[in-house]
Protein backbone atom coordinates (compact mmCIF):
# COMPACT_ATOMS: atom_id res chain seq x y z
CA UNK A 1 0.00 0.00 0.00
CA UNK A 2 1.35 3.41 -0.93
CA UNK A 3 1.67 5.82 1.99
CA UNK A 4 0.95 9.39 0.98
CA UNK A 5 0.76 12.81 2.56
CA UNK A 6 -2.90 12.40 3.54
CA UNK A 7 -1.69 10.32 6.50
CA UNK A 8 0.67 13.07 7.58
CA UNK A 9 2.00 11.64 10.82
CA UNK A 10 2.44 8.09 9.53
CA UNK A 11 4.00 9.36 6.31
CA UNK A 12 6.51 11.57 8.18
CA UNK A 13 7.45 8.80 10.60
CA UNK A 14 8.02 6.26 7.82
CA UNK A 15 9.91 8.80 5.69
CA UNK A 16 12.14 9.79 8.60
CA UNK A 17 12.81 6.19 9.65
CA UNK A 18 13.87 5.21 6.10
CA UNK A 19 15.74 8.45 5.37
CA UNK A 20 17.66 9.01 8.59
CA UNK A 21 17.72 5.52 10.09
CA UNK A 22 21.19 4.10 10.58
CA UNK A 23 20.24 0.46 10.22
CA UNK A 24 18.42 -0.17 6.95
CA UNK A 25 18.76 -3.95 6.42
CA UNK A 26 17.43 -4.24 2.86
CA UNK A 27 18.84 -2.18 0.00
CA UNK A 28 19.01 -2.70 -3.74
CA UNK A 29 19.12 -0.71 -6.97
CA UNK A 30 18.15 -1.31 -10.56
CA UNK A 31 18.75 0.83 -13.62
CA UNK A 32 16.28 1.00 -16.53
CA UNK A 33 17.18 2.52 -19.87
CA UNK A 34 14.27 2.46 -22.33
CA UNK A 35 11.63 4.61 -24.04
CA UNK A 36 13.37 7.92 -23.44
CA UNK A 37 14.12 7.10 -19.81
CA UNK A 38 17.31 6.45 -17.92
CA UNK A 39 16.10 5.84 -14.37
CA UNK A 40 17.77 4.25 -11.38
CA UNK A 41 15.37 2.72 -8.86
CA UNK A 42 16.77 2.46 -5.32
CA UNK A 43 14.92 0.55 -2.61
CA UNK A 44 15.48 0.88 1.14
CA UNK A 45 13.34 -1.30 3.39
CA UNK A 46 13.14 -2.60 6.91
CA UNK A 47 10.80 -4.57 9.15
CA UNK A 48 7.73 -2.55 10.06
CA UNK A 49 8.01 -0.96 13.53
CA UNK A 50 5.36 -1.85 16.09
CA UNK A 51 3.45 1.44 15.64
CA UNK A 52 3.11 0.70 11.88
CA UNK A 53 1.76 -2.78 12.60
CA UNK A 54 -0.76 -1.23 15.00
CA UNK A 55 -1.88 1.32 12.40
CA UNK A 56 -1.85 -1.13 9.45
CA UNK A 57 -2.53 -4.67 10.77
CA UNK A 58 -0.69 -7.34 8.82
CA UNK A 59 2.18 -5.03 7.84
CA UNK A 60 5.60 -6.62 7.70
CA UNK A 61 7.80 -4.12 5.88
CA UNK A 62 8.16 -0.38 5.31
CA UNK A 63 9.69 0.61 2.00
CA UNK A 64 11.12 3.71 0.33
CA UNK A 65 11.69 3.62 -3.44
CA UNK A 66 13.59 6.49 -5.02
CA UNK A 67 13.54 6.94 -8.78
CA UNK A 68 16.07 9.37 -10.14
CA UNK A 69 17.47 10.01 -13.60
CA UNK A 70 16.22 11.40 -16.90
CA UNK A 71 12.66 11.04 -18.23
CA UNK A 72 11.81 12.58 -21.61
CA UNK A 73 14.96 14.71 -21.47
CA UNK A 74 14.11 16.17 -18.06
CA UNK A 75 15.70 15.31 -14.72
CA UNK A 76 13.45 13.46 -12.29
CA UNK A 77 13.88 12.57 -8.64
CA UNK A 78 10.96 11.11 -6.67
CA UNK A 79 10.70 9.02 -3.54
CA UNK A 80 7.61 6.98 -2.73
CA UNK A 81 6.86 5.15 0.50
CA UNK A 82 5.01 1.88 1.02
CA UNK A 83 3.80 -0.44 3.74
CA UNK A 84 3.72 -4.08 2.70
CA UNK A 85 2.62 -7.39 4.15
CA UNK A 86 5.28 -9.17 2.07
CA UNK A 87 8.08 -10.92 3.91
CA UNK A 88 10.76 -11.18 1.26
CA UNK A 89 14.13 -9.77 0.17
CA UNK A 90 15.04 -6.39 -1.28
CA UNK A 91 15.16 -7.45 -4.95
CA UNK A 92 11.74 -9.09 -4.75
CA UNK A 93 10.29 -6.00 -3.03
CA UNK A 94 11.69 -3.71 -5.74
CA UNK A 95 10.33 -6.00 -8.46
CA UNK A 96 6.93 -5.96 -6.75
CA UNK A 97 6.87 -2.14 -6.57
CA UNK A 98 7.94 -1.86 -10.24
CA UNK A 99 5.26 -4.38 -11.27
CA UNK A 100 2.68 -2.32 -9.40
CA UNK A 101 3.72 0.77 -11.35
CA UNK A 102 3.60 -1.05 -14.66
CA UNK A 103 -0.03 -1.93 -13.92
CA UNK A 104 -0.68 1.67 -12.90
CA UNK A 105 0.94 3.02 -16.06
CA UNK A 106 -0.56 0.55 -18.52
CA UNK A 107 -4.07 0.40 -17.12
CA UNK A 108 -5.08 3.00 -14.52
CA UNK A 109 -3.19 5.90 -16.10
CA UNK A 110 -4.78 5.18 -19.47
CA UNK A 111 -8.23 5.13 -17.91
CA UNK A 112 -7.62 8.34 -15.93
CA UNK A 113 -5.76 10.42 -18.50
CA UNK A 114 -6.51 9.15 -22.02
CA UNK A 115 -10.14 8.20 -21.34
CA UNK A 116 -10.74 10.89 -18.68
CA UNK A 117 -12.46 8.45 -16.36
CA UNK A 118 -11.91 10.52 -13.20
CA UNK A 119 -13.40 13.62 -14.81
CA UNK A 120 -16.63 11.92 -15.82
CA UNK A 121 -19.58 12.76 -13.59
CA UNK A 122 -22.07 10.09 -14.60
CA UNK A 123 -23.70 8.88 -11.39
CA UNK A 124 -26.63 6.64 -12.34
CA UNK A 125 -26.96 3.31 -10.55
CA UNK A 126 -25.45 1.04 -13.18
CA UNK A 127 -24.18 3.71 -15.59
CA UNK A 128 -20.75 3.85 -13.96
CA UNK A 129 -20.29 0.08 -14.36
CA UNK A 130 -21.51 0.17 -17.98
CA UNK A 131 -19.09 2.98 -18.89
CA UNK A 132 -16.22 1.22 -17.11
CA UNK A 133 -16.98 -1.95 -19.10
CA UNK A 134 -17.04 0.01 -22.37
CA UNK A 135 -13.70 1.63 -21.51
CA UNK A 136 -12.20 -1.78 -20.74
CA UNK A 137 -13.57 -3.15 -24.01
CA UNK A 138 -12.00 -0.25 -25.93
CA UNK A 139 -8.58 -0.61 -24.25
CA UNK A 140 -8.54 -4.39 -24.71
CA UNK A 141 -9.64 -4.20 -28.37
CA UNK A 142 -6.85 -1.72 -29.12
CA UNK A 143 -4.24 -3.76 -27.25
CA UNK A 144 -5.31 -7.00 -28.96
CA UNK A 145 -4.81 -5.22 -32.28
CA UNK A 146 -1.23 -4.37 -31.23
CA UNK A 147 -1.88 -0.71 -30.42
CA UNK A 148 -0.24 0.45 -27.18
CA UNK A 149 -0.65 4.22 -27.42
CA UNK A 150 -4.30 4.61 -26.51
CA UNK A 151 -4.10 8.42 -26.93
CA UNK A 152 -2.82 8.08 -30.51
CA UNK A 153 -5.41 5.40 -31.30
CA UNK A 154 -8.24 7.59 -30.03
CA UNK A 155 -7.03 10.46 -32.20
CA UNK A 156 -6.70 8.21 -35.26
CA UNK A 157 -10.01 6.37 -34.84
CA UNK A 158 -12.21 9.09 -33.36
CA UNK A 159 -13.89 9.89 -36.69
CA UNK A 160 -13.20 6.63 -38.54
CA UNK A 161 -16.32 4.49 -38.08
CA UNK A 162 -15.17 1.86 -40.61
CA UNK A 163 -11.79 1.62 -38.86
CA UNK A 164 -13.55 1.14 -35.51
CA UNK A 165 -15.77 -1.58 -36.94
CA UNK A 166 -12.75 -3.34 -38.52
CA UNK A 167 -10.98 -3.19 -35.14
CA UNK A 168 -13.97 -4.95 -33.56
CA UNK A 169 -13.97 -7.61 -36.30
CA UNK A 170 -17.11 -6.47 -38.07
CA UNK A 171 -17.09 -6.73 -41.85
CA UNK A 172 -19.43 -5.05 -44.30
CA UNK A 173 -22.32 -7.28 -45.16
CA UNK A 174 -21.78 -8.97 -48.49
CA UNK A 175 -23.72 -7.27 -51.23
CA UNK A 176 -26.79 -9.24 -52.14
CA UNK A 177 -26.72 -10.80 -55.58
CA UNK A 178 -29.93 -10.31 -57.54
CA UNK A 179 -31.79 -13.56 -57.85
CA UNK A 180 -33.27 -14.51 -61.08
Amino acid sequence: MAVNHSRRKGFRLIRDRLTYGRRIPWRTSRREVKRGRDITWTLRAMPAPEWVVEQWPGSATIIAVRSHGIRDGKPTDETRYYVSSLRTGAKALLRHVRDRWSIENSWHWVRDVALREDGHRYREDNGVQILATLRSLAINALRLDGIWSITEAIAALAHDIKGLLRLLGWQEAAKKQPSG
